[in-house]
């Protein structure tokens, strides 16, 4: 591609060099940068891009996009000096690929939770609304039908553009991706054309990285300020923050509620521990799912699909065919069906209440809920106790385990996690074991019939992450095999 092409995309400050150039490759990574490549040095969270220029000299590179000129200047490279050089790399990657976004109606869908089953539910409806359509997501992308792994909730924009362009030349229509708030943060998403957003909810997370509440927050609401005049903005209006995410947005503003009046109106007629009778804009339809957070999903996904333009009566149909998640209330069985699993990818303290809220209206007092719950290491260390103190209250018996320790002990965590335990009662509810797979085992050699064990925290995550290094681990076989132990 000619340089003169990719320089249309962006708005440079100043292009010093011949602009004809013939570009072989794109990329910011150094370690990629060859003969004929565009090198885009982007100042980064923990690295700069502008400190491995020097390192580039001497192989070929025909362009260099900065935002500050290195005290050297090669010839026969092209600089171009840019305000943001992670904006510019979205625009970048839109361009090199053929500006694929355009090519398909992409819906985005951000928040604290939620984003994961909402995004594929949308990817799910579009295949049974018979259209051919893409996926981005935490558990796993999809290319119409081809699945490809997945390293992180919203990739780079080499990559997001790569698979869009992969999802038009397969003849995608439709696509839905999950928006991060790191993503959000870091222009990930520069570039790309949506044809509307998605907000779920927000609560506290991420303060690791974003360090307020209000710079998460708003990190999120750059999503919905970016969005184009022709594309709809749909939003929770029962969440504290619901207006505040589309206030500025230049979209069309529509709302989805279980509480309120609302463009979209979900509500719950009756719960089950393997299903939900709700209604849609008065439409009544039993669906596979549980939990008040499920019906948000869904609604939100009712309210998608008809923005789209979608056939009302057949989304209808299709909301029972639309099945959860991998990881996300996801149900096992003991044998003898006396005891049931839960593994949920709830990890904030938000998301363990919803998902044990949910389990108590089911169950009610006719049996147990006991909670195997973690924390992670290395992130928000804030919200350790809260969590603790959640899933204490709102369980008969919680266990404290490991959940990714990383590079911390995992004593540690436990230790930040009992500091929420600060009354007698929930202190006698809990037991904390250090070992992930021995505080399953106990849940289950405890439980009685009619009791419900939650396993929260890594849903569909195959991998307990110790001191750098990945070893497999899986909640599902885990809960699996506790199950079948008991009474054998």
């Amino acid at each position: 591609m000619k340089l003169t092409e990719l320089l249309s995309s962006i708005n440079p400050i100043k292009v010093i060099g011949p602009a004809e150039t013939d570009i072989l490759s794109l990329t910011a990574d150094s370690r990629h940068a060859g003969e004929g490549a565009m090198f885009v040095a982007m100042k980064g969270v923990t690295v700069d891009g502008h400190t491995f220029i020097p390192s580039l000299e001497g192989k070929g590179i025909a362009a260099l996009v900065v935002e500050q000129l290195p005290e050297t200047l090669w010839d026969n490279t092209t600089y171009v000096v840019i305000e943001n050089s992670a904006v510019a790399l979205g625009h970048l990657a839109s361009c090199w690929y053929g500006h694929p976004s355009r090519k398909l109606h992409l819906i985005g869908v951000t928040g604290t939770n939620g984003k994961t089953t909402t995004a594929t539910l949308i990817y799910e409806m579009a295949r049974l609304m018979g259209y051919k359509a893409g996926l981005l997501s935490t558990v796993v992308n999809y290319v119409d039908t081809e699945a490809v792994h997945a390293n992180q909730t919203t990739p780079d924009p080499l990559t997001i553009n790569g698979l869009l362009a992969r999802m038009v030349e397969k003849g995608c229509s439709y696509a839905a991706m999950e928006v991060s708030s790191h993503a959000a943060h870091q222009h990930r998403i520069a570039g790309l054309k949506f044809a509307g957003g998605v907000f779920s909810n927000l609560t506290r997370d991420h303060l690791d990285y974003h360090k307020t509440v209000q710079a998460y927050l708003e990190a999120k609401k750059s999503f919905f300020d970016g969005l184009d005049p022709e594309a709809f903005a749909l939003t929770n209006i029962d969440d504290k923050v619901g207006e505040v995410m589309v206030q500025n947005t230049r979209a069309a503003r529509k709302t989805y509620s279980l509480r309120s009046m609302a463009d979209f109106r979900g509500k719950v007629v009756e719960s089950r521990l393997d299903g939900t009778l709700m209604s849609f804009n008065g439409h009544e339809v039993d669906v596979l799912f549980t939990g008040r957070f499920n019906a948000y999903n869904l609604t939100a996904v009712f309210g998608t699909s008809i923005l789209l333009g979608w056939d009302m009566e057949q989304v209808l149909v299709n909301m029972s065919r639309l099945v959860p998640v991998a990881g996300r209330f996801q149900t096992f069985h003991s044998p003898d069906g006396s005891v049931t699993g839960i593994v949920d990818y709830a990890h904030t303290p938000d998301a363990v209440v919803s998902v044990l809220t949910a389990i108590r209206e089911v169950v009610g007092n006719r049996g147990r809920i006991i909670t195997v719950v973690g924390a992670g290491g290395n992130r928000d260390k804030g919200k350790r106790p809260i969590m603790a103190k959640e899933a204490a209250r709102l369980s008969d018996i919680v266990i404290l385990t490991s959940d990714n320790p990383r590079f911390e002990q995992p004593e540690d965590i436990l230790k930040d996690m009992e500091a929420g335990l600060d009354t007698p009662e929930l202190q006698e509810r809990s037991t904390s074991i250090t070992d992930r797979r021995e505080a399953i085992l106990h849940a289950a050699s405890i439980a009685s019939k009619g009791d419900v064990i939650l396993i929260a925290g890594k849903g569909h995550e195959d991998y307990q992450e110790v001191c750098g290094v990945k070893h497999h681990f899986d909640d599902r076989e885990e809960i699996r095999k506790a199950l079948n132990a008991i009474g054998s």
